[in-house]
């Protein structure tokens, strides 16, 4: 069983139905026909979250036979994706859907129907071109990552054939541009807040240089300022997916399915003919668009307001999902975790995220309308993080935590400040912050130690917190002011908040010996 067969008219179906593979039920060479002449959608970014959702939704549209176009994917970084994940399989790929229960459902995917390299030096670019110039085009989206947006005074001095991602989109928009200001909606799908500015920030510093240079006229400029003609949407998405599973290897093996080798490139992508991911996901996009778009919402995205996009956005991160994935890192790292899924069969642990969801955090969430929050944090608890496939670890989600806590903790501190609530109500998210002070010892539970995961402040902090002990009787806690007062970190001076000298009081028992992080989390969650 290969991929490349179901483009033959030969192929078994009902060979790999029988084996519980989701075929698709439209028309592949008409849909690939009817794209190459009018394409409505170019995808920047062929990595395995493309091919895991925005492709299998459209994929799931197409399944609908309401809808006729499928996707054209453009790599900008790593073009060993298209030669060693697309080409071979003639863009088709295999969509594992991780099933908390253990269980995986398996959906061929074929809503792909060109693999372009967005790169000058190769004949795709003239194809990029071409597709920018016709009036069809009605949305190009992206999942780069947010570092993909970036731009640089390197770059923006190599005129009209720029390196970087953003550079080389700005210069199919002026093609765009000088086949008529034909209209076009630039959609970012990647998980960072208010994305849709980002992709616009790095448009707009490429075109407006080129203005000032004399590459572009000024009426490009307008163009790409014009609503009416250009538009930079919001959106949230989630879905997690890891790098392929060896576990998923051998139980595609067994079914006799043939394109499961891994893929690793020279910039060191990971990818396989298949992609695998947990079942659970969001697309929320703002409904912005000036020349039509795919019907996305017929695989189960949410079109909605910017505003709405904006709420569930700080749902997620301030916390349904977010907090409770950086207080399962903290403690997971000093109770010697290495998965997360394992974390949820400890049932202090899986109380005490539940508990700040539920109790602690809702209070002060603005529930979005299109998804329901006390849901959403079901599915995290329930469904997504006990998934024994997802092999995320602590130590993982703990990078970064300085940059994390102001967003994921300080928010909701904030909100219970401005709406003068009862500060008493706060209990786990004190012992989250009390926690990182004792997470930055790099001291487990046990007393056995730990490299505290990679952070920009991680030496500075440490440096405050380097006179405490584990274990040491009648030590001098003033040292804690210092941390707690860092509004960089917490997002407030927690002392001004009222939770100062709360939190101190936890640090003492966490700091007070060895198993003392267990017996201090057990006790708080436990009350709560």
């Amino acid at each position: 069983m290969k991929l490349i067969d179901l483009l033959s008219s030969n192929v078994n179906a009902s060979e790999w139905e029988q084996k519980g593979y989701q075929l698709p039920k439209f028309d592949i060479k008409a849909v690939r026909e009817k794209t190459a002449k009018a394409p409505t959608w170019v995808h920047f970014g062929g990595g395995n979250i493309f091919r895991a959702f925005p492709a299998a939704i459209l994929n799931d549209a197409l399944n609908t036979g309401q809808y006729d176009r499928g996707v054209i994917v453009a790599e900008t970084f790593d073009y060993e994706v298209v030669d060693k994940a697309y080409t071979p399989y003639n863009n088709l790929s295999l969509l594992v859907s991780l099933q908390s229960d253990g269980n995986i459902e398996k959906k061929v995917i074929a809503s792909v129907t060109e693999a372009l390299k967005a790169d000058y030096r190769f004949q795709d670019w003239q194809r990029l071109t071409e597709i920018f110039r016709n009036p069809s085009l009605q949305m190009i989206s992206f999942t780069i990552t947010e570092k993909g947006y970036s731009y640089n005074e390197a770059d923006l001095q190599r005129g009209l054939e720029p390196q970087l991602a953003m550079g080389k989109v700005t210069r199919l928009l002026l093609e765009r541009f000088l086949a008529g200001e034909l209209p076009l909606t630039v959609q970012s799908m990647d998980n960072c807040s208010h994305n849709g500015d980002k992709v616009k920030a790095g448009v707009m510093a490429y075109a407006g240089r080129w203005v000032e240079e004399e590459l572009a006229p000024q009426a490009f400029l307008d163009y790409l300022k014009d609503e009416t003609k250009i538009t930079f949407p919001w959106s949230m998405i989630d879905k997690i997916t890891p790098r392929p599973h060896e576990k998923v290897k051998e139980l595609l093996a067994q079914d006799g399915f043939e394109d499961n080798s891994y893929i690793e490139t020279e910039k060191h992508t990971f990818t396989a003919p298949f992609v695998n991911a947990e079942e659970v996901q969001y697309l929320v996009i703002e409904d912005h668009y000036t020349n039509g778009r795919p019907p996305l919402n017929l695989g189960g995205a949410l079109y909605t307001t910017r505003e709405t996009v904006d709420k569930v956005e700080t749902m997620k991160v301030t916390t349904c999902l977010n907090p409770l994935h950086t207080a399962m890192s903290i403690y997971g790292c000093m109770l010697g975790y290495t998965l997360i899924s394992a974390e949820m069969q400890d049932e202090d642990l899986r109380s005490f995220i539940q508990k700040i969801g539920y109790i602690e955090a809702m209070p002060v969430v603005t529930d979005p309308g299109v998804l329901n929050p006390y849901e959403f944090i079901g599915a995290v608890i329930n469904r997504r993080l006990p998934n024994p496939f997802m092999p995320d670890a602590p130590q993982r989600i703990a990078m970064d935590t300085s940059q994390k806590l102001p967003i994921r903790f300080g928010e909701t501190i904030k909100k219970y400040v401005a709406r003068g609530l009862d500060m008493q109500n706060l209990v786990l998210i004190p012992l989250v912050l009390a926690g990182y002070a004792r997470y930055l010892k790099g001291v487990k539970d046990d007393g056995t130690t730990f490299e505290p995961s990679p952070d920009p402040l991680l030496q500075e902090l440490q440096a405050i917190v380097a006179p405490l002990e584990v274990g040491k009787a009648g030590q001098d806690y003033s040292c804690l002011r210092r941390l707690y007062t860092r509004k960089d970190v917490f997002g407030l001076d927690l002392y001004e908040a009222g939770l100062g000298e709360q939190i101190e009081g936890m640090v003492k028992e966490l700091f007070a010996g060895y198993g003392a992080v267990r017996s201090t989390l057990h006790k708080y969650v436990l009350a709560r």
